[in-house]
């Protein structure tokens, strides 16, 4: 556990080794957010134990698929240290939100691997609708509560080279992949901080999809 820098700074330029708990948790899995308070504490707990060990200004020069098998051991260590009341499954999906905490998105990074949703809705903490089909579904995905939204939204514009604060609190940016981003919070918006995606279509419409598909236009 001491040594956790030097083993970062130390495989910066290794083969990328594809992380094996992320291949044990099965498709149907990965979509499950658990919701129970215990899980949320426990996660929370184990997110800011390692953002004080590790040396952040090291993880930025390190290729992703290793960051995530160093913070899969890292947790595996702490759990092993200090066991808890876990099974399996929630140890890997355990695993799962505490690499999307540090390289992704947190709790979005689910939907984001959704290739169906096509727009992300947080009107709250606690409340965030997808858009599949053209049709808006309110989903079990959920933040801690407004501080932890903040913090995604501000990684979101920090690397877009913007900033959102009380004298700025309206925010356009783009995501890697290009989604379009907007994001509002206090004083503007009143019941905490909203967010929303607009992504792209993983396959682009055709003609033939509006008419025989969608039934858009007539032949």
């Amino acid at each position: 556990m001491t040594g956790i820098r030097d083993l970062l700074r130390g495989r910066k330029k290794e083969q990328q080794p594809p992380d094996p708990l992320a291949a044990e948790l099965p498709a149907a899995e990965f979509h499950l957010s658990p919701a129970g308070e215990a899980y949320r504490k426990l996660k929370h707990k184990l997110h800011l134990q390692i953002l004080a060990k590790v040396d952040l200004a090291s993880l930025e020069a390190m290729p992703e698929n290793l960051l995530r098998l160093e913070i899969a051991n890292l947790v595996g260590q702490m759990l092993a240290e200090n066991p808890a009341q876990i099974n399996d499954g929630e140890r890997r999906m355990l695993v799962r939100d505490i690499q999307n905490e540090m390289l992704g998105l947190g709790p979005l990074e689910l939907l984001m691997a959704d290739a169906s949703v096509s727009d992300i809705l947080v009107n709250s903490y606690n409340q965030i609708y997808v858009e599949r089909s053209g049709r808006l579904e309110l989903t079990s995905v959920t933040f801690t509560d407004d501080r932890h939204l903040l913090r995604i939204i501000d990684k979101i514009v920090s690397r877009v080279g913007r900033r959102i604060d009380e004298s700025s609190p309206m925010v356009d940016a783009r995501l890697p992949d290009g989604s379009r981003v907007n994001a509002i919070i206090p004083p503007i918006a009143l019941d905490g901080p909203v967010l929303s995606i607009r992504r792209f279509a993983v396959v682009p419409l055709k003609m033939a999809d509006l008419v025989n598909k969608h039934g858009s236009f007539s032949e």
